[in-house]
C-alpha cells in the first residue's frame, strides 16, 4: 500500500497540503525545521497514499512509496 513521506526540511510551511489531504492525514506542527519554517507530521495510519500532497506542494517535500 502506498503512503507519503515528507521531508520536513524542505517544507516551507505553506500548508497547502493540509488542505489537500481527502483524508485529514496532515497536520501542521507547532514546530520549525532548520530554515526556520513552521513543519507538517503525516499520520501514516490515517494516510492512503492518494499524492493529493505530492501534487499540491510547491517546495516538492513529498514521496508517495
Amino acid at each position: 500500500m502506498a503512503i507519503a513521506k515528507a521531508d520536513i526540511n524542505l517544507c516551507k510551511g505553506c500548508r497547502l497540503c493540509v488542505g489537500a489531504c481527502p483524508v485529514d492525514a496532515i497536520e501542521p506542527l507547532h514546530e520549525v525545521n532548520k530554515k526556520g519554517y513552521e513543519i507538517i507530521r503525516i499520520d501514516e495510519n490515517k494516510c492512503i497514499g492518494c499524492g493529493m500532497c505530492y501534487v499540491m506542494c510547491p517546495d516538492y517535500v513529498f514521496t508517495v512509496e
